[in-house]
């Protein structure tokens, strides 16, 4: 089997877990597991159906960097629960959810699974390097559009994108890209930048969207591109190019915002997947049993099993 690197998106993956799992799943102490269960679950059809031989959990070490909130205040302000002095925010996440985030961690460890993630850094981030430093093709499993920036079909990097359900999954390309949005990968970081995206508390330009945006980037290349056609008076309407003056400040530092890190310095780690030892089957299997996982640690050891 080719050595191929799956890269996943943990907290997307969960949250779509936690909702797509009835709240009635719960262990024997009456926790709800329906969040683990649905992870276990998702990880299994994702390893049996794309075969990688490596695997990471990427994870949010900081939801909301204040790097990223001092370049744009309002960035996912509306997810905030709790503001921390001198620390990350406490991010909205509904209370049954948040009590099975340490069980997660501890199935991923049971099944070894390794978990990456970089302080004061998101998993997006996480998967951007990662995905960028790989010597093998990768996979980045997702349902946020903004790792549509990291697809290249030079380098074999795909997103398989689940926003409409695991039963549906999309393998996202190049020309993926360019037929939903009229823009190459590499520019969707800019797209993204001009059009705004309000679950992210990104505001774009004022009066730009998706058609504008998408067009403005088909003449010029790129922002840089943009601005400088838009100071000489070059290939846009008046009212365009008032639009983008209006939206100088924003677009001074949103770019730093939106842009996926690629350079993080991240440790070193086994990331192969390997069928389990019998001593691990047995930990998994008392695992499962305490927290009553069941059948969807079976499937994912099972899953495992297949790897050559």
């Amino acid at each position: 089997m080719a050595d191929r690197l799956m890269l996943l998106d943990s907290a997307s993956l969960y949250f779509r877990a936690f909702y797509g799992v009835p709240d009635t799943v719960r262990a024997p102490d009456g926790r709800p597991v329906n969040a683990v269960r649905g992870f276990l679950d998702i990880i299994a059809k994702l390893v049996t159906l794309y075969e990688p031989t490596h695997l990471v959990a990427c994870w949010d070490d900081d939801w909301r960097p204040q790097w990223r909130v001092d370049l744009i205040p309002t960035y996912k302000t509306h997810r905030v629960a709790e503001v921390v002095a001198g620390g990350p925010d406490v991010e909205e996440v509904p209370d049954p959810l948040e009590i099975q985030i340490p069980v997660i961690r501890e199935a991923l460890a049971a099944a070894g699974i390794v978990i990456v993630g970089a302080a004061e850094h998101e998993a997006d981030d996480v998967i951007g390097t990662l995905a960028t430093t790989a010597d093998m093709p990768v996979d980045v499993v997702t349902g946020d559009r903004d790792l549509f920036q990291l697809i290249d079909d030079d380098r074999v990097v795909r997103v398989v994108y689940t926003a409409r359900g695991m039963s549906n999954l999309e393998v996202l390309t190049d020309e993926s890209v360019v037929a939903k949005y009229g823009v190459l990968p590499s520019q969707y970081a800019d797209f993204a930048t001009l059009r705004g995206d309000s679950s992210d508390g990104l505001p774009g330009v004022a009066g730009i969207g998706e058609k504008t945006a998408a067009g403005l980037l088909a003449a010029h290349g790129d922002l840089d591109g943009i601005l400088a056609a838009a100071d000489a008076g070059d290939g846009m309407s008046a009212g365009v190019r008032a639009k983008l003056y209006a939206g100088r400040p924003y677009l001074a530092v949103a770019p730093t915002v939106v842009a996926v890190v690629r350079d993080l310095d991240l440790p070193a780690v086994d990331a192969r997947l390997h069928p389990l030892t019998d001593d691990q089957k047995t930990d998994a299997a008392a695992l499962a049993e305490t927290w009553g996982l069941g059948t969807s640690m079976t499937r994912l050891v099972e899953a495992l099993d297949q790897i050559g």
